[in-house]
């Protein structure tokens, strides 16, 4: 069984780099307090890793 992870976004992405809006975008998030849940990958992991300011992250 894989775990998942909820990734909320807390923080704006107005005046961040391209890179961290771009990142955000592909987490799948577009509003503040926008919550969506997936698989624990590395891949997922990293790109948490670039935004963890601007993120919430749990593990469901």
């Amino acid at each position: 069984m894989s775990k998942n992870l909820e990734i909320t976004l807390t923080r704006s992405v107005i005046g961040r780099l391209d890179k961290q809006v771009k990142t955000v975008e592909a987490l799948g998030l577009k509003k503040i307090r926008q919550s969506v849940v997936l698989e624990d990958t590395p891949a997922v992991r990293g790109m948490i890793n670039k935004v963890s300011h601007l993120v919430t992250v749990k593990e469901v």
